[in-house]
């Protein structure tokens, strides 16, 4: 811990010299001395690596192709056509004409189906920061979903849509929701909190609440086993992984 806090005052000293002292710059200079080495108070890489593949092995998820008019819970608006939930919650598939593109490879136009999320806000994309005898760590989970390549990804602490979060499947709330819904009243410092914008060539109008909380070094929080304390360093490292890290902890880290 020493060595870590010694590398930051030092770039600290540096970034006052250059006039960069606000509280965003000295994350900034912080997060880059995790990036330099390994500071990790928790596993290696390689342990990190080794608890990842064996959630991959152990997922017993099965994702099969079906036909559309055999998505149950999923129905043909016979107003429009577009395919909706019954409960009216999640996302519909609607479609879309394009024109005045000749700035675009189809300068004629084009006509495409595209997915709608209700309300537009699709949810929160969020992960938990804590230090572990003074080191920042990131609480990561290996998530499974049903278009992941390999079906498990290095993912956000939360990565939830606010159907989910008011649990609108009948099923439970996602783990360390209430960290995210009100981080003040459980003692956590917002680091990050914004509206990141989403793929608009097949999410129409979507964006999704990105956010990043602190908690106290001393503060108790349960880590189940599809979850895992990663330093900085290992999510930049698993990058060079084929396809391990997920799109939404690549967009919330950007802004470090």
């Amino acid at each position: 811990m020493d060595d870590f806090s010694q590398a930051v005052e030092r770039y600290s000293s540096l970034a006052e010299g250059l006039g960069a002292s606000s509280t965003r710059s000295q994350l900034r200079l912080e997060v880059h001395v995790e990036c330099l080495k390994d500071w990790s108070q928790v596993a290696s890489l390689d342990q990190v690596k080794a608890w990842f593949l064996e959630r991959r092995r152990a997922c017993t998820m099965i994702v099969e192709n079906i036909a559309l008019p055999d998505c149950r819970g999923w129905t043909v608006d016979q107003t429009n056509g577009w395919i909706r939930h019954v409960g009216g919650q999640f996302f519909y598939v609607q479609g879309v004409r394009v024109s005045h593109s000749e700035f675009r490879e189809a300068g004629k136009g084009w006509d495409q189906p595209i997915l709608t999320q209700v309300g537009f806000d699709g949810g929160i994309l969020g992960i938990i920061r804590k230090r572990i005898n003074g080191i920042p760590h990131y609480l990561i989970e290996a998530k499974a979903e049903p278009g992941n390549y390999e079906r498990v990804q290095l993912s956000p602490t939360i990565q939830a849509t606010f159907s989910n979060l008011n649990q609108a499947h009948g099923g439970r709330k996602p783990y360390y929701a209430e960290y995210f819904l009100a981080p003040s009243e459980l003692g956590a410092l917002v680091h990050y909190d914004q509206w990141m914008s989403e793929d608009g060539g097949r999410l129409h109008l979507k964006r999704n609440r990105g956010m990043i909380i602190e908690l106290p070094e001393d503060a108790s929080i349960q880590v189940g086993e599809n979850f895992f304390w990663m330093s900085m360093w290992q999510i930049k490292e698993c990058l060079h992984e084929n396809a391990w890290v997920s799109p939404h902890i690549r967009g919330i880290i950007a802004h470090l």
